[in-house]
């Protein structure tokens, strides 16, 4: 995967997290939030910034790959 495909996907990831993170704002202010969606949600973010955090890992590594190439 080319340095540009893992920061393009880790663009893609951190746009649904900030989805979901909109989300969570949204039903921790609703009177009847529901706290299992709430939970999900929490466990969403985490793997969400988890994968993101291994696409920019990939995408430096691919970057520093290049620089030497």
């Amino acid at each position: 995967m080319s340095t540009e495909d893992s920061l393009s996907r880790a663009e893609e990831l951190l746009a649904r997290l900030e989805a979901a993170r909109v989300e969570l704002e949204q039903l921790s202010q609703a009177e009847a939030g529901s706290p299992e969606r709430a939970i999900e949600l929490l466990g969403e973010l985490a793997e969400l910034a988890k994968a993101v955090e291994e696409e920019l890992e990939r995408a430096r590594r691919s970057a520093e790959a290049d620089a030497q190439s």
